[in-house]
């Protein structure tokens, strides 16, 4: 990661482009290297400890409806390069086809895609998508180094080819299986910058306390069901 790019600390619109500020604690070896390691081992842990509900959630997903277990999809990581990431399929296997017929509806200003009772998705995948297990197999790709634990959310690679400069910056550091978005109103965000100010935000105040914070506030927001 290149730390001399350190520019304005205000970024207040996606027409302020000029830059992004990094916390020093990304110039820290120590604390990536300590980062990395929590990731490994919290996501051995993790497809370790729920193997058995990842086989139990294969079959249900298998059995419910037509298509394969798993959702195949390409992601924008760490600088924009792209990685295939994995996912339970929560949606009917035609769901990318109709999404296109489904464009007026769109609730999010900006690249992403979200619409409230998406009728793409099965009976099965708005309970696993309501406790976030459909996000699961995504643990693989943070063992794999693909991932981080905590960082921003990786979009597809279909929205990051419309990302403005400014939210190309949130692709500045590894991608994450949860941020500040999963866990500070991301069922009340309809405007993809005010996402991309909390991942700069991230950025720009990382520490390891705030990974472990944000990891507590997740497994919270999971109990809770808050997800769609």
């Amino acid at each position: 990661m290149n730390f001399t790019n350190l520019l304005s600390p205000n970024i207040e619109s996606s027409d302020d482009c000029e830059g992004l500020i990094f916390s020093p604690n990304w110039s820290s070896f120590t604390q990536r290297r300590i980062k990395r390691g929590m990731d490994v081992v919290g996501s051995a842990l993790l497809l370790l400890i729920l193997s058995p509900l990842l086989l139990v959630i294969a079959i249900l997903v298998r059995l419910s409806s037509r298509g394969p277990i798993f959702y195949r999809w390409y992601v924008a990581g760490e600088g924009g390069h792209p990685f295939m990431s994995y996912k339970f399929r929560s949606m009917y296997a035609d769901a990318d086809q109709v999404k296109a017929q489904l464009a007026h509806l769109n609730e999010m200003r900006g690249p992403a895609f979200k619409i409230t009772g998406d009728p793409r998705i099965t009976t099965l995948g708005r309970c696993i998508r309501r406790y976030s297990l459909d996000e699961l197999p995504q643990l693989y790709s943070v063992l794999k180094g693909d991932m981080t634990l905590v960082g921003p959310r990786p979009p597809l690679v279909s929205e990051y080819e419309f990302f403005t400069p400014y939210q190309k910056q949130k692709m500045s550091v590894r991608p994450g299986l949860t941020c500040l978005w999963q866990v500070n109103g991301r069922n009340r965000i309809n405007d993809y910058d005010d996402w991309v100010r909390l991942d700069l935000e991230y950025i720009r105040t990382w520490s390891l306390w705030l990974d472990v914070e944000i990891l507590l506030k997740t497994a919270r927001e999971v109990l809770r069901g808050s997800g769609k």
